[in-house]
């Protein structure tokens, strides 16, 4: 069993195909089936099913997904021990997580751990939830709904494990006086978006805009009402310029993300990302 072995296969595991895992490490997509295929025969169990819709994995691939990670993240501090090089950790989050929520936890893992050096990646959720399953991050923070991962509306990737650190509310928001129809929306696969989906369903009018941003700038102008989070509406909803409407919208789940069998290489990163 080889390293790079493991990390073609943790990367099938989290793209679902061996051309997105390809693409995902800079290699040729035969070589990555050719890695997988090594490490199956060495191994003598089949680790993924071949079908048209990509690889899944078997439940052989599923015991080894959740300890892969964990044995690339030993050798990675193996050869930092020997080489002497600095830690470096990577974390995603939803853009507008990356602007209202990651500062406080960046500036928490400076204060904890001087010696470890943080990037952080703002990401669409799709290629958010991907980079996580498959090594290229190592945690991210997204926004979802009831106890399970993907409750909002879409299909998480296999072998992730979450914590859910904190709440998002929702208002419907309007301008005083301004136009209650029709509900100003961001595009679909937003988590905003498919939270106002499954709040009003499909017959309230709606008129599809670029962004969050955009939502509530056209709500500030008085052209519609908008289902927006709580950390888009402090200043808006203090000064006036925004007023909140009647609504049961639950509130959405701060979530936590990463690899399964991870934890132990990450344990600070997520301790400073869960407090």
């Amino acid at each position: 069993m080889e390293l790079r072995q493991l990390k073609g296969f943790v990367a099938v595991a989290g793209s679902g195909t061996v051309t997105g895992a390809a693409n995902a490490l800079g290699l040729a997509p035969a070589s990555v089936s050719e890695q997988v295929r090594r490490l199956e025969r060495s191994l003598g169990v089949a680790l993924f099913e071949r079908t048209p819709q990509g690889m899944r994995l078997t439940e052989a691939g599923s015991a080894l997904l959740a300890r892969a990670q964990g044995l690339l993240d030993h050798a990675d501090e193996v050869r930092r021990a020997v080489t002497g090089r600095r830690r470096r950790v990577r974390i995603g989050a939803l853009e507008m997580l990356a602007a209202a929520r990651l500062p406080a936890v960046i500036r928490r893992l400076s204060e904890r751990h001087p010696d470890l050096d943080v990037d952080v990646d703002s990401l669409t959720r799709r290629p958010l939830l991907a980079e996580v399953a498959d090594g290229r991050l190592d945690a991210a923070l997204l926004l979802d709904w009831g106890p399970r991962a993907g409750g909002l509306g879409f299909t998480p990737p296999a072998g992730l494990d979450h914590l859910d650190v904190g709440e998002v509310k929702l208002s419907l928001v309007a301008a005083p006086g301004g136009d209650r129809e029709p509900l100003l929306v961001s595009p679909p696969g937003c988590s905003i978006r498919l939270a106002a989906d499954q709040v009003f369903g499909s017959g309230v009018p709606r008129r599809e805009l670029s962004s969050i941003a955009t939502a509530r700038e056209w709500s500030r102008q008085g052209l519609g009402s908008a289902l927006l989070p709580d950390f888009a509406l402090e200043s808006d909803l203090a000064s006036g310029a925004l007023v909140e409407l009647d609504c049961d919208a639950p509130a959405l789940a701060l979530r936590l993300i990463w690899l399964q069998g991870r934890e132990p290489a990450l344990r600070d990163v997520l301790y400073a990302m869960s407090t």
